[in-house]
């Protein structure tokens, strides 16, 4: 899984946000979750963080895998939503730098965060 996650990254890295954005000129937090988990898991999500973040159901922080969305308070009634692609990272639109990877475990991000929620069980192969 994260292998195709950071394939589909490879592919949007760079991009520049645009509020409301879905396409390679500009894309928003959301389109990007969206974009990246229809690509890697062939899940269709609701276009919005706040809609994102009643899918699936709640993990904590400890038990993230990659291919888990995080979620994030950045502003009031503001969310930020990004893919957890695991060793402490997540990928994201990032409304001052495009999208990007992040470390989930930076100052900003943990004061910030609000939830984690998975969209599927994982399989775990032996």
């Amino acid at each position: 899984m994260k292998h195709r996650i950071m394939d589909e990254f490879a592919v949007w890295k760079g991009t520049r946000y645009l509020w409301g954005g879905d396409s390679h000129s500009g894309i928003d937090c959301s389109a990007f979750t969206r974009r990246v988990i229809k690509t890697v898991s062939h899940l269709n999500l609701p276009r919005t963080a706040a809609e994102q973040s009643h899918m699936g159901y709640l993990i904590q922080q400890e038990q993230l895998k990659p291919g888990d969305l995080v979620f994030f308070m950045t502003k009031p009634n503001v969310r930020h939503v990004g893919v957890f692609v695991g060793n402490d990272q997540f990928i994201h639109a990032s409304s001052s730098h495009g999208v990007m990877i992040s470390h989930l475990s930076g100052n900003y991000w943990q004061e910030h965060f609000l939830t984690a929620r998975r969209m599927k069980p994982v399989r775990e192969f032996s």
